[in-house]
């Protein structure tokens, strides 16, 4: 006699878990110009790489005339390949109650993390749907909302962060345990149009304020951005997928790897004449640190992260011959690049980040200072400061850094990691503060009882200046080389080589210690 039966069985379960919401659910995601689940994995991960995990995984209804019909789980997980890079990718199907967590559905939810981890692969959420729900799943082991054993259940969460890259996209309304997953990510983003993320919904809001609220007022696009909840906008699905596919293509699949070096054919020796003339001499005059970010870079590598939020500090992933790496900048067309409370948690996020993955930081110096004034103090700037310059004093990567502009006070030491290769434009000024407060502030009384306040001002300011020239920190091996900006990539692009061994040192696990 042979298992002829069962194995038909398990083909008909296979073929409902596959079904989802059936047509009518599919039709409605369709119609509000969403793809379902099945259709987001398919574009994330290479052509036909997707295999499942539970594909026979359906919750069992008895209907009155004895017949047993199936509800598939709606979250779908599985291995996948990126780049031929293999993945664990998962997330919520919307045409199943909304993307609300079935028992079944939850619990392969709460598997994604416990896979990507055991086999020390990158994972990908595809998310759309909310939290649990007081109505339960109507079987027995009680509500669909209850943690499954409340302790594994976040800590691999944590765990996860430390051991490999995770992306999340928001592609529908996120919310509840979805949205702590989202930002429990190295990398999010989210959809323009439709997306939203909230830790409660309109309903939930309503209740607890007494007043109306719409979902994008709550967790739109345009909340989130400047958050930081979310580091990305996307235009649509596809955009957001590839954006998750190209933030992994600098990562390492684990910590216990390195980045993967590629071949590049932009000649390493490529010096650039704009950047000869890119810093004006008129110092109050601004200039795109971007663009000199870009055209140090190799050609069409930079992919910038977080542009929304602490707007005075600019984060890149790039590569230099080849080599991942992170870009660190001052945007000194926002607020002179000061660094604001936002920043420096940018700063710092992204200095950790580059430490769990072994990329190796590149920063371009061009920092005033922290943000001074009643708001950044009462945003605790200095605070969140000090744990940026706490992460660069102890940052375990190789660190280069090119000093295009200012560096003053404090907040200048968050852009220099230990043993830093320090290059120095000839448009560099140091000091423990700009030439201009400096001035006002040691020189009051003299300004105060001066016949010509403005003349003596700038006669201070030019005699201060010429102190602060580039020439005599080179000439006493304060730094490393004085360069012609036109020589920044080849000189970087040598440092990347050199750093190889030093890299091959880093394999494993990072620790953090305590940081304000």
């Amino acid at each position: 006699m042979s298992w002829e039966a069962e194995a038909d069985e398990i083909r008909r379960r296979r073929e409902y878990a596959r079904s989802q919401g059936g047509a009518e659910g599919i039709e409605r995601q369709h119609s509000q110009g969403r793809l379902t689940v099945r259709e987001r994995i398919d574009a994330v991960v290479d052509a036909g790489s997707f295999r499942e995990f539970g594909r026979a995984t359906a919750t069992p209804e008895e209907a009155a005339d004895g017949t047993t019909s199936y509800t598939p789980a709606n979250y779908v997980l599985g291995f996948g390949k990126v780049g031929g890079r293999r993945v664990v990718v998962g997330g919520e199907d919307f045409t199943l109650k909304g993307g609300s967590p079935n028992a079944a559905g939850l619990r392969k939810s709460v598997y994604a993390e416990h896979l990507a981890v055991r086999y020390r692969l990158p994972l990908i959420r595809l998310l759309e749907g909310g939290g649990g729900s007081v109505r339960g799943s109507g079987r027995p082991g009680g509500t669909v909302g209850e943690p499954v054993h409340t302790e594994p259940r976040f800590r691999i969460i944590a765990d996860a962060l430390g051991q490999i890259p995770v992306a999340s996209a928001a592609l529908g309304a996120v919310a509840g345990f979805p949205a702590g997953r989202l930002v429990a990510s190295h990398f999010s983003v989210m959809v323009r149009e439709g997306s939203q993320v909230m830790a409660g919904g309109p309903a939930l809001v309503e209740r607890a304020l007494g007043r109306p609220v719409t979902k994008e007022e709550l967790g739109g696009h345009k909340v989130h951005i400047r958050s930081g909840v979310v580091d990305n906008l996307a235009a649509d699905e596809p955009d957001a997928l590839a954006q998750i596919r190209r933030f992994l293509s600098y990562l390492p699949a684990n910590v216990w790897e390195l980045p993967p070096r590629l071949a590049s054919s932009d000649p390493e020796d490529r010096a650039e004449d704009e950047l000869l003339d890119i810093v004006p001499r008129d110092r109050r005059k601004p200039f795109d640190m971007r663009r000199v970010m870009t055209l140090v870079a190799d050609l069409e590598s930079c992919f910038e992260i977080a542009r929304g939020y602490g707007r005075d500090q600019v984060v890149m992933l790039a590569r230099l011959a080849g080599q991942p790496v992170l870009l660190l900048g001052n945007d000194c067309r926002f607020y002179a690049g000061a660094m604001s409370a936002a920043g420096a948690q940018k700063v710092r996020r992204f200095i950790e980040f580059a430490d769990t993955f072994h990329l190796p930081i590149v920063d371009f110096v061009d920092e005033p200072g922290f943000m001074i004034g009643p708001k950044a103090e009462a945003e605790g700037t200095i605070r969140y400061g000090m744990a940026a310059v706490s992460a660069a004093a102890q940052a375990t990567v190789p660190w280069a850094s090119v000093q295009v502009h200012k560096t003053f006070g404090v907040a200048g030491a968050a852009h220099y990691g230990p043993d830093a290769y320090l290059l120095l434009w000839p448009s560099a000024e140091s000091g423990a503060l700009p030439v201009e407060g400096g001035v006002a502030v040691a020189y009051r009384r003299e300004l105060a009882a001066a016949e010509d306040p403005e003349a003596l001002r700038t006669k201070l300011e030019a005699d201060l200046r010429a102190g602060r020239s580039p020439f005599p920190r080179a000439e006493s091996f304060s730094a490393h080389e004085i360069i012609d900006p036109r020589e920044t990539r080849p000189m970087l692009c040598e440092w990347v080589d050199w750093i190889q061994g030093r890299l091959e040192t880093l394999r494993g696990p990072v620790r953090f210690g305590f940081r304000p």
